[in-house]
């Protein structure tokens, strides 16, 4: 349970500190003066980059749910 916790505290802390530009877009980004942009383009580019991993775990708890609740047991008279 503490490893799952670990990975759960890594991978989040690592997801806000990444840096998600290509190195076109960074060369471009980098010979601006203000870097009000770059900033910008960064943090869309990890909100693209999130919403699909968001997707599929949300779906995959679904079914894991689904396929591992209970069953309950019906009692006839």
């Amino acid at each position: 349970m503490k490893r799952k916790i670990v990975c759960f505290l890594f991978s989040v802390f690592f997801f806000l500190k990444g840096s998600a530009q290509c190195a076109m877009c960074r060369a471009v980004l980098e010979s601006e003066e203000s870097q009000n942009a770059a900033e910008g383009i960064n943090d869309g580019i990890l909100f693209l980059m999130a919403v699909p991993y968001i997707l599929v775990a949300a779906i995959g708890y679904f079914i894991y749910r689904k396929y591992n609740t209970p069953k309950k047991i019906e009692i006839t008279d």
